[in-house]
This record gives C-alpha cells, structure tokens and sequence, in this order.
C-alpha cells in the first residue's frame, strides 16, 4: 500500500519502526518531513505537506509510542 500524506496513522505506525528509539515529541516538522519522505511505501507530492498534516503525523505517532 502507498503511503499519502493524508494517512497518518499508517505514516505515524512505519514512523515508530522506523525509528523505535526516537521520542516522537522531540522531532521538529523539518525532519518529520524528511522521514516521512523517505519511507520506503510513502508515495506523494513533497509540495502537498503542510503543518496541519506534519501535526497530525506527528499526535498519531506520539499516541502510538505511548501505547
């Protein structure tokens, strides 16, 4: 399945794989950014990311690492 930037919960769970050591509150946008890019199933225009969709990345992200 090719990851967009509207989903993510399945962005935030290859997040937390990808990098199982990383406290996910301390990531700043930018290197989100760069991450999310660079998985491997993430398929979408770079251009289409913006804070509210980073944000979002990034609440479902830290909601799983607590879990």
């Amino acid at each position: 399945m090719k990851l967009k930037w509207v989903d993510s919960l399945e962005i935030a769970l290859a997040l937390l794989e990808a990098h199982p050591e990383v406290e996910p509150s301390q990531v700043r946008f930018t290197q989100l950014r760069d991450w999310v890019l660079a998985l491997e199933d993430f398929d979408d225009d770079p251009s289409h990311s913006g804070e509210r969709i980073l944000e979002a990345i990034q609440m479902a992200w830290i909601e799983e690492y607590d879990d």
